[in-house]
């Protein structure tokens, strides 16, 4: 792939994390505070220091994000049993609720927008999750190591 479809790619992908960030505002939380809620709901318990990495986000950052979601009941901290100097986060019945309206509201979001295509667009993007999915694995494996 040569460098100027690399970048139309790279665009692209953030524009569409952007736009369905935005679709979480309705429920009240910051895009930062959606992505940390649907990441304890589904990886969590977490610690901390884990989350901020998931995130790429500073650990003040991080304790802020915290402290509101836990604040609106959506998480709970609770200590570490194998470090009682660390905590814990995990999601709240309240927590999970919000999580899947926001999942459903963004499928949706998105269902909508890809009835609004035609068939040879939609068959493409279709035709092209297969390899999306592939470079979510390699970008995940550069993240890690």
């Amino acid at each position: 792939m040569d460098t100027d479809a690399v970048a139309r790619l790279r665009a692209v992908i953030g524009r569409l994390s952007r736009q369905l960030n935005a679709s979480a505002t309705h429920e009240g939380l910051t895009p930062s505070q959606a992505s940390a809620l649907g990441l304890i709901g589904g990886r969590g318990p977490l610690s901390l220091a884990e989350l901020a990495r998931l995130e790429s986000l500073n650990p003040t950052m991080v304790s802020r994000i915290v402290g509101r979601l836990d604040e609106l009941g959506l998480i709970r901290r609770r200590q570490n049993p194998d470090d009682l100097r660390a905590a814990w986060v995990e999601i709240t019945p309240d927590g999970r609720a919000m999580t899947d309206r926001i999942r459903d509201n963004r499928g949706q979001v998105v269902k909508v927008c890809l009835d609004q295509l035609d068939a040879p667009d939609r068959d493409a993007i279709s035709a092209a999750l297969p390899a999306l999915e592939h470079l979510v694995d390699e970008l995940k494996k550069l993240t890690e190591s």
